[in-house]
């Protein structure tokens, strides 16, 4: 489960930009997840629950954004939601894609009361 430290990163990101803004309580975290991202949604929730723990983040909401992946055929131009890398055109049956979106993982707001 490679979610926790991923989880303990989020926490020393959000820790590292909250002292530099002197900030003493998080409200709030957004995270986007791609769903093929190799990160397990469920996994990093639960990761981040047992990690925030003496935290400053311990009473903040975790909110994680599932980003659905997309992907652009290089041959018809086609834009189609993917499942996985291994995927292909519906409209086309080409191989040839490039992934617009899901690959995400990052912190994507910080909020604070």
């Amino acid at each position: 489960m490679h979610e926790l430290s991923i989880a303990q990163n989020i926490i020393e990101i959000v820790e590292e930009n909250a002292r530099k803004l002197k900030l003493k309580i998080i409200s709030e975290v957004e995270i986007d997840v791609g769903t093929i991202s190799g990160v397990v949604p469920e996994n990093l929730e639960f990761a981040m629950d047992v990690s925030v723990k003496d935290t400053i983040l311990e009473n903040a909401k975790i909110k994680l954004n599932i980003i659905k992946a997309k992907a652009k055929c290089l041959k018809c131009s086609n834009e189609f939601e993917i499942e996985e890398i291994y995927s292909f055109c519906p409209k086309c049956n080409s191989f040839e894609f490039e992934i617009i979106q899901g690959k995400e993982l990052k912190v994507k707001s910080i909020k604070v009361d």
